[in-house]
């Protein structure tokens, strides 16, 4: 018997970058919304860095991609009309490795050089 897509599970675990792009806004700066999308971060309980050009997450897959949603919500209620987000997601199966892992790997390959 075929699985039903409702019967394929998530991942149980990922990490997964996001830049949300504000349109149509009155200024070019996107700061104050960028400031509200933090603070509803933060208090998801997710694990996540801000960087220069958007924020990566870390948790499980429903919550991170439920964050990410509520994100678009926030901004809509303000009356931004339209947001593109541009989302890069990873998953692994045979370990559960963080984003700290991933770069502290690359900076102990570098230290050998």
């Amino acid at each position: 018997m075929a699985e039903t897509s409702s019967s394929i599970p998530t991942p149980p675990h990922c990490t997964a970058d996001f830049c949300l792009i504000p349109i149509g806004t009155s200024s070019p700066s996107v700061s104050a919304q960028i400031a509200d999308v933090q603070r509803l971060i933060e208090k998801s309980g997710l694990k996540y860095v801000m960087h220069s050009a958007g924020t990566t997450l870390e948790g499980p897959w429903d919550r991170v991609h439920q964050v990410i949603g509520q994100a678009h919500t926030i901004l809509h209620q303000q009356g931004i009309v339209r947001i593109q987000t541009d989302i890069r997601v990873g998953s692994r199966t045979d370990k559960e490795q963080s984003f700290e892992d991933k770069v502290n790997k690359v900076r102990e390959l570098l230290k050998n050089d």
